[in-house]
């Protein structure tokens, strides 16, 4: 058996355990690209070396998994940080009538997501190396969200920053964090006060291995009006 036909079963058992059902043409599109992840990240950091072997619970599942929490009437999206396409790519796949940018500033990583975009053939989907803090940025994209998603790349306060120029008069932010948030959450809060109008926390958990949330992750979902 190949690494991609693992991958695939893989994936298969982790939707069929926790009662998710995507197509087989979106599952068989992830386990691509896992393999694609793989391979490239033996020349281009994009995720942790010792990860490689948990590719598919670690980031690609759990990505895809974040789509359980998106707010259904979302129909554009930006993926702030997005490294080697977590978890824009998976969202992009689990969800085709969602259309995306993915932002990074390092140059080989969005070169290897637009790789995975094109080998991928996910026509929703753009890749952007640019700072999202940028005025160039601020102003070709301006108003354009109304979905901002982000894995673990910057603390609360600076997400909501970033996000507010780029976002519609209504919008969602939702991202993926460890550890205790609590802190994070009075700061943000505190700063950003009129600009929240509802959050919610959730525990990232999921079968068979983290049904109650060993892991520690944890979704956080807010609604923002401008």
């Amino acid at each position: 058996m190949n690494n991609q036909e693992q991958y695939l079963r893989e994936l298969k058992q982790l939707f069929w355990e926790n009662n998710i059902n995507p197509d087989i043409n979106q599952i068989e599109r992830l386990a691509h690209f896992s393999s694609l992840i793989v391979e490239k990240n033996q020349a281009v950091n994009l995720i942790s070396r010792k990860d490689a072997a948990k590719v598919v619970e670690n980031h690609v599942f759990i990505s895809a998994l974040l789509s359980e929490y998106l707010p259904e009437r979302a129909s554009r999206f930006i993926d702030i940080g997005t490294g080697g396409g977590f978890p824009g790519i998976p969202l992009g796949v689990v969800r085709p009538l969602l259309k995306g940018v993915l932002v990074d500033s390092t140059a080989k990583k969005i070169d290897a997501v637009k790789d995975f975009i094109s080998k991928l053939r996910l026509t929703n989907l753009t890749a952007e190396n640019m700072r999202v803090e940028s005025e160039e940025f601020k102003q070709k994209y301006a108003g354009s969200f109304d979905l901002v998603v982000s894995r673990a790349t910057v603390p609360l306060i600076i997400l909501i920053r970033y996000a507010l120029p780029l976002i519609k008069q209504k919008a969602f932010l939702l991202s993926m964090k460890g550890g205790d948030l609590a802190d994070e959450f009075k700061e943000a809060e505190l700063k950003y006060k009129a600009y929240i109008k509802k959050s919610t926390v959730f525990d990232l958990s999921y079968k068979p291995s983290n049904i109650r949330n060993e892991k520690g992750k944890k979704v956080i979902l807010l609604e923002l009006n401008k």
